[in-house]
């Protein structure tokens, strides 16, 4: 049986690049720069440690630790799509010290206690197994270092719209068929602890848009598309939701929403084997 979230089998999408794209316009936005920037700040991310990300996609957010951990430092981004590690080869070419290798979220090729901080962000929500993932994530991790995962959460997502009922069908219905665990940012706190982190943090952040923009215009469009493939809605009516933002967009009213949950775990120091 396929996959129903297509990010876990994204090399064998017919739209791959378009999927590729999406992510870099999202990292694109001054929200999503904005949200990113708060994150790493919050775990923190220091000059001259060792970061590996999990998940790193096009390399958004390894362009964004680079400059953080500086010259001395050293950035590893690791991904299960071969596609999109091209696109961040490309992307990420003489953006700083950064190595890219071809692994899945649960067996890093990497020793236990290599990194000072691993990161995990928009990827638990796409994970089969995600406690196995933190708890690689734990192993490659040096005790006294850092674990964070940030996720968005699709059971707090807000739009306006003149259809409420259709609305929530629509979003809602879609998260739960492609999504095992739509909620994905609220559990994220509590992987890290069955992980074994201690003196866990949490930080909510919020993706706003007022103006929709490129990626939230995209991000509506594939919702309305996977709805009618889901049986949830027929064509006409998708097509009806899409045009019922335009009038709120021309008249200044349109509000997207979308909550983030950073969570942060320190290994012990004194872990157990």
């Amino acid at each position: 049986m396929p996959e129903r979230d297509p990010w876990r089998s994204l090399d064998a999408q017919p739209n791959v690049r378009a999927m590729i794209a999406g992510l870099e316009a999202r990292g694109a936005t001054p929200a999503q720069v904005r949200l990113r920037a708060r994150f790493l700040r919050f775990v923190p991310v220091r000059r001259g440690e060792r970061v590996l990300e999990i998940g790193c996609g096009t390399g958004v957010v390894l362009r964004d630790l680079a400059p953080l951990v500086g010259p001395r430092g050293a950035v590893v981004g690791v991904d299960a799509s071969r596609t999109i590690l091209a696109t961040a080869r490309r992307l990420c070419k003489d953006r700083g010290p950064i190595t890219l290798r071809h692994a899945d979220a649960t067996r890093v090729p990497f020793a236990a206690g290599g990194f000072d901080t691993t990161l995990a962000i928009t990827v638990i929500l796409h994970v089969a197994d995600p406690l196995a993932a933190v708890r690689e994530m734990a192993r490659v991790t040096r005790p006294g270092g850092r674990v964070g995962l940030q996720d968005q959460d699709f059971g707090m997502l807000g739009v306006t719209h003149p259809d409420r009922e259709l609305t929530d069908n629509i979003l809602g219905g879609v998260a739960r068929h492609l999504y095992e665990e739509p909620h994905s940012g609220r559990r994220l706190p509590g992987l890290l602890r069955e992980a074994g982190l201690e003196r866990v943090r949490v930080l909510t952040d919020f993706f706003q848009d007022t103006t929709l923009e490129p990626w939230t215009k995209t991000f509506l469009e594939r919702r309305a598309e996977s709805a009618v493939r889901f049986d949830l809605v027929d064509a006409p009516t998708a097509q009806k939701w899409l045009d019922g933002f335009t009038a709120l967009v021309a008249a200044g009213s349109f509000v997207f929403t979308m909550t983030y949950f950073g969570a942060v775990g320190v290994k012990p120091r004194a872990a157990a084997r």
